[in-house]
């Protein structure tokens, strides 16, 4: 089968949709299909690397990292159409949404499309959330997904939004696969010792960590505010905040006014082949953010056998297993008596680290790559099973 998967972002730029974006293309590969990514460069360069088109593009500057194609033809774009994929999975609602719809129309095949993002998080990035509200969002979405053929929820949670906002198209919900293998290596002692010593962190001291992008929708402030109980209980308590965002710097002030500098350590941007060691030094994982689609972060943390304490989402539903592999929480108070339980009990935290692994292996990319291929099976031959459908009919009649 010839697959064309399209995004607006993909790397060296690193997030949710590239990293899922990649994953399946490695899995399609693998098992023997032909695979082209159409998306933006990144640095506004246009170039054909391997099976990656990257085309023209612009940055708009409402958002970080975000860009549109300039001009919206060009010789790429009719490469891919001499190609003839035959079926085309969108990524993201922008450029690259009305690039594959263009295609798909010329060539006549199925469009499906992934929603990632929960734009109604996202809004106050666009002036203040003074140009597009929540019911507009809305209204854009169920415009956009109504006119293609199908569309991919990774989580129930998604889907059931897609629904209130009135998409009829059919929903599936496949959850995002990780390349697990990365989070499963270990790290040696000394890896770990020069990590903590690079970071100002004593061997001795209780390390929970976010890892991440840094924006306001993740609510790390919440977890900012708990922290104080938890320094007057663990004196040497450590929250380590991984990674970079636009939020960043109002984070680091925040600090300062609390005066917690001594106890929060932010590392800023870090290589993703190195990600993996910053789950494995710490004791457990937390989140307070209520904007995700999944939580791919979870499932990384799980994987590298960390537990976690997150604010309860209907994206955790059936991934963070109460008692086993973390906690979630609804008030303030439960998330500093979880933390304090993971922390005072060692059987506790080795049992979690066990359950998180084994959670963990159900979100491998292996699966992912299975269930896409259903679905395009399913996209590409529904004109026929429909033609089936009323051939059986008629002969039923006669």
């Amino acid at each position: 089968m010839k697959i064309l998967i399209t995004s607006d972002t993909y790397f060296p730029v690193i997030n949710g949709v590239s990293t899922s974006v990649n994953n399946l293309y490695k899995e399609l590969k693998y098992r023997g299909h032909s695979v082209k990514i159409l998306t933006l460069s990144s640095n506004g360069v246009e170039k054909v690397e391997g099976d990656i088109y990257f085309l023209k593009s612009i940055g708009i500057g409402v958002y970080p990292d975000a860009r549109i194609k300039f001009p919206l033809h060009n010789r790429l774009i009719n490469e891919i159409i001499k190609w003839k994929p035959d079926v085309i999975h969108s990524q993201t609602e922008f450029s690259m949404m009305f690039v594959s719809k263009y295609i798909a129309s010329k060539l006549d095949i199925p469009h499906m499309h992934t929603y990632h993002t929960m734009y109604e998080n996202y809004l106050d990035y666009l002036l203040g959330g003074k140009i597009i509200r929540k019911k507009t969002s809305a209204k854009i979405t169920k415009l956009l997904l109504n006119s293609l053929d199908s569309v991919i929820a990774p989580t129930e949670k998604t889907k059931k939004t897609l629904l209130s906002y009135g998409v009829n198209k059919p929903i599936y919900v496949v959850p995002t696969g990780i390349d697990l293998s990365r989070f499963k290596q270990k790290i040696s002692y000394e890896e770990m010792y020069n990590i903590k010593l690079k970071l100002g962190i004593s061997m001795s001291d209780r390390v929970i960590a976010y890892i991440g992008r840094i924006g306001e929708e993740k609510n790390i402030s919440e977890i900012l505010e708990l922290f104080p109980n938890l320094i007057r209980e663990f004196k040497n308590i450590k929250f380590l905040i991984v990674g970079g965002g636009p939020y960043l710097n109002k984070l680091k002030e925040k600090v300062k006014e609390m005066n917690i500098k001594d106890n929060v350590i932010f590392t800023g941007m870090i290589d993703s082949k190195e990600i993996h060691k910053y789950y494995r030094i710490a004791e457990i994982f937390v989140t307070a953010s209520t904007s995700e689609t999944q939580g791919l972060t979870y499932i990384e943390a799980l994987s590298s056998g960390c537990p976690v304490v997150c604010k309860y989402d209907p994206c955790i539903d059936g991934v963070i297993e109460q008692g086993e592999n973390g906690f979630s929480y609804k008030d303030k108070a439960h998330f500093e008596y979880y933390i304090g339980k993971i922390l005072r009990d060692g059987y506790l935290r080795a049992h979690m680290r066990k359950k998180a692994i084994v959670k963990a292996n159900r979100y491998s990319s292996n699966i992912f790559g299975d269930e896409m291929l259903d679905k395009y099976y399913r996209i590409t031959h529904a004109n026929e099973e429909v033609s089936a459908d009323l051939i059986k009919l008629t002969n039923s009649r006669n």
